[in-house]
């Protein structure tokens, strides 16, 4: 039987699932032909409502925000690194729907697109698949957790502070303005929060 060489694009997506469990040559080439890389430039969109929800994402370089659109707004939701999954979150109950969350790019980005009958198709065939999948469903859930209890607090300087010490490179890479949105203030109350901290930090 011949061998199929893995292509090199999907690298970073095994290096990363290896992490959690090993993975087999066959699941590996089971990718080929179905899994792509996909290159979005900064502030185009990998998902909206208009678009098919057929993939989920794999940030191998660059940063995405989810967001939603209320009342003229936009309204951050998530921000996502290399090395994490996105998509919009399906009805497990009717599969053809799913969160009205837009996905766009914030710097240009590699992603690998994993198709759904892809997923489908790797959960009947490999048991490590389920394994890495409830293993990586356990994170996703803590960061939902997390995302939804910084949502909760009330001091908006506290919020900035939490999320300054479990995630200080969002800041030098996300737009304040977007920052603002995620952190449930306004474009004038983390500036001036940044500013209070930042002068407290000399004095202390």
């Amino acid at each position: 039987m011949s061998i199929i060489r893995t292509p090199p694009y999907l690298t970073p997506l095994f290096n990363y699932l290896q992490q959690y469990h090993p993975v087999s040559q066959e699941y590996m080439d089971a990718y080929i032909g179905s899994a792509y890389e996909l290159t979005i430039k900064k502030t185009k969109f990998v998902l909206s409502p208009l678009h098919a929800n057929e993939c989920m994402y794999f940030i191998v370089k660059g940063l995405l925000r989810n967001f939603i659109r209320h009342g003229g707004k936009d309204i951050t939701t998530r921000i996502s690194f290399e090395d994490e999954f996105v998509c919009a979150i399906s009805n497990p109950a009717k599969q053809e729907k799913y969160s009205a969350e837009y996905i766009q790019a914030m710097e240009n980005c590699i992603l690998i697109a994993i198709p759904y009958g892809l997923l489908n198709s790797l959960y009947d065939r490999f048991p490590e698949t389920n394994i890495i999948g409830r293993k990586l469903m356990a994170i996703e859930s803590f960061k939902a957790s997390e995302r939804a209890n910084l949502a909760r607090i009330p001091k908006a300087s506290d919020r900035y502070e939490i999320l300054m010490k479990n995630y200080p490179k969002i800041f030098n890479r996300m737009p304040l303005h977007y920052l603002a949105s995620y952190l449930g203030m306004r474009n004038e109350t983390l500036s001036r929060v940044r500013a209070v901290c930042a002068l407290e930090k000399t004095f202390y």
